[in-house]
């Protein structure tokens, strides 16, 4: 066994006993745990944890989510999210994700996969349609797909669709990758008794749930009694303490409802550990403007995920308001999609490609033109609030499509450049109308700001 295996070792090993006492113990051995990561990160993500260990009080609702998930997960779950994610993919993958950089690669810091387009529901808007088993991903080439990823630096994988759990033989992925986290987005239809029980033995898998409110709003895109069933799922994982997340498309209909404290303290009470909200994207088959929040609304949307943060046991992830702390986009750099023909997107809204992993490396895709293009562009503007190519900077999304070698990866996809342009750039002035008033008040802010 050389040194880094060791070391490997040893860090699951303190981290895993150290979790078994914070069930016990959430105060003071969460705080331990935290210091022993900041200990252990590269100097430039010391700071990432000591900002968390800050956090670590009775009073603070981040801290009652870190104790949550101690608390609520089952044991092997616990072991794998804290092996797996925190010390593989959040410690001990970072030298090999830098040499990487050095060297020329961009590694993602997750890799989405849709091994299947098929689906047990029709939802209104959603650019899955109908398909057949034969149009699926091979299971060989999401195998090596996820190897791949390992042997760079990947250790969270995204399964989407289509309904990744209509395809059983997924679970012997989850298995045969033991030593990494997958994260699986689900109608959450197709989850019974007898899948959670396999998903409480393999423990490196979590679900997120897509849900559009209460139950109105999610059977009318989704379908007759699916909330319920959707609910009975949550409840279902709750009783096996299996952690999981909702993940909601925001609309100007119902981005009241899934932003009210009604429903999140809900979602907190059936389980949800995290929260997923995607603003509706006009894509796919005769896509509907009409259901694109406002841009007043996009801004609401950033006022309700501070005070849900700010008073909440719950990881609220809002993708587009979010991009300031990432830099702005992050398509083709932090996150890539393959879809289920094995076309290699930069970004599961997307729907465009120029290399198939079918033909070639991940490495290779990872620095096919199209991603390359897209990565010296990035951000697209100095307002970080409008990350988005496709409907905040939609000449860039433009530019890239005449200039590039890259084909479309579904039917409709070239309606962007076409028949919807016009109105897409009136939305996106309407954006930035709003928005690089908020942004230069925040720059203003953070340069005030003393230095630590």
């Amino acid at each position: 066994m050389n040194l880094l295996n060791i070391k490997k070792h040893i860090i699951r090993i303190i981290l895993l006993q150290a979790s078994k006492f914070s069930a016990i113990s959430p105060v003071k051995n969460l705080k331990r745990i935290v210091a022993l990561l900041e200990i252990l990160a590269s100097r430039k993500d010391r700071q990432l944890f000591r900002k968390v260990r800050n956090t670590l009080s009775e009073e603070n609702p981040q801290f009652q989510l870190y104790r949550r998930i101690l608390v609520e997960s089952n044991s092997t779950f616990r072991d794998k999210f804290i092996t797996n994610l925190i010390v593989q993919g959040f410690i001990l993958n970072l030298k090999k994700r830098h040499q990487a950089l050095k060297e020329g690669l961009q590694v993602p810091t997750t890799i989405l996969i849709s091994p299947t387009m098929r689906c047990n529901l029709s939802c209104f808007g959603c650019y899955a349609g109908s398909y057949t088993k034969k149009e699926d991903l091979e299971f060989e080439t999401v195998d090596r797909i996820i190897q791949e990823g390992k042997e760079i630096g990947v250790a969270f994988f995204t399964i989407l669709g289509g309904e990744p759990f209509i395809r059983d033989d997924l679970f012997h992925i989850y298995k045969k990758h033991n030593d990494v986290f997958f994260n699986v987005f689900t109608n959450g239809t197709m989850l019974d008794e007898n899948t959670v029980g396999k998903l409480v033995e393999l423990g490196n898998v979590m679900s997120t749930l897509s849900i559009e409110g209460f139950k109105e709003e999610t059977d009318q895109r989704r379908g007759k009694e699916v909330y319920e069933k959707v609910l009975k799922t949550m409840e279902i994982l709750k009783t096996n303490k299996i952690p999981f997340g909702y993940s909601v498309t925001v609309t100007k209909r119902n981005i009241d409802i899934v932003t009210s404290d009604e429903f999140i303290d809900m979602m907190i009470n059936k389980g949800a550990i995290i929260g997923w909200y995607f603003l509706y994207m006009p894509i796919g088959r005769n896509p509907d403007l009409s259901l694109m929040p406002t841009p007043a609304q996009r801004l609401y949307l950033k006022e309700k995920r501070d005070h849900i943060r700010e008073n909440k046991p719950l990881f609220i992830i809002d993708f587009w308001n979010d991009a300031p702390y990432v830099g702005g986009c992050i398509a083709a750099k932090e996150y890539m999609h393959i879809n289920h023909k094995g076309d290699v997107e930069p970004c599961i809204f997307t729907h465009f490609a120029g290399v198939n992993i079918k033909n070639t490396s991940l490495k290779n895709a990872l620095n096919c033109q199209f991603f390359k293009e897209i990565r010296k562009r990035q951000p697209y503007s100095d307002n970080l609030y409008l990350p988005c190519m496709l409907i905040d900077n939609p000449q860039i999304s433009r530019e890239l499509y005449k200039n590039c070698k890259i084909y479309p990866t579904h039917e409709g996809a070239e309606c962007l450049f076409s028949d919807i342009a016009g109105k897409l750039d009136e939305y996106s002035k309407n954006v930035r109308d709003i928005y690089d008033e908020v942004w230069a008040k925040e720059k203003k802010f953070l340069a005030k700001k003393p230095q630590k």
